[in-house]
């Protein structure tokens, strides 16, 4: 399951490094606020290996795109969630919500004729005789 988020990047946090079985592995967390004009919130992301070190191309105050994945694990009858971002890229303008909606193709419109136009519309008040109403109730 991929979800995005558009949102102007506040921090980058420290990076954190370590070892295990699989050799040695690095991380870095950073926030996202998101674009909402009334009610922005901010996201802690974590970029893993070689996108931790994408993140240093990036400065305070930029509009990100981060293309990311949610996963949660329990320890100790407790839930832990991580956002793995797995793209991260500058937003193309950025988005009014802050959340970006699934990319589909655009469909082009069907040209109308110029001859054509639509029906005209019936005005908001007008009164139907009984005849003409075949509504069951």
């Amino acid at each position: 399951m991929a979800l995005e988020l558009v949102g102007k990047l506040v921090k980058v946090l420290p990076e954190v490094t370590g070892q295990g079985k699989n050799g040695a592995w690095n991380k870095q967390e950073f926030v996202i606020e998101t674009l909402d004009s009334q009610y922005p919130k901010k996201v802690c992301l974590t970029a893993w290996g070689d996108k931790a070190n994408d993140l240093k191309q990036f400065a305070d105050g930029d509009t990100l795109k981060a293309t990311f994945s949610a996963e949660s694990r329990e320890y100790n009858d407790r839930w832990y969630t991580e956002l793995r971002a797995f793209r991260i890229e500058l937003a193309e303008g950025g988005g009014e919500s802050g959340y970006a909606a699934p990319s589909r193709p655009a469909q082009a419109q069907p040209a109308r004729p110029a001859g054509q136009s639509q029906p005209a519309a019936m005005p908001f008040n007008t009164t139907f005789d009984d005849e003409s109403n075949d509504l069951p109730f």
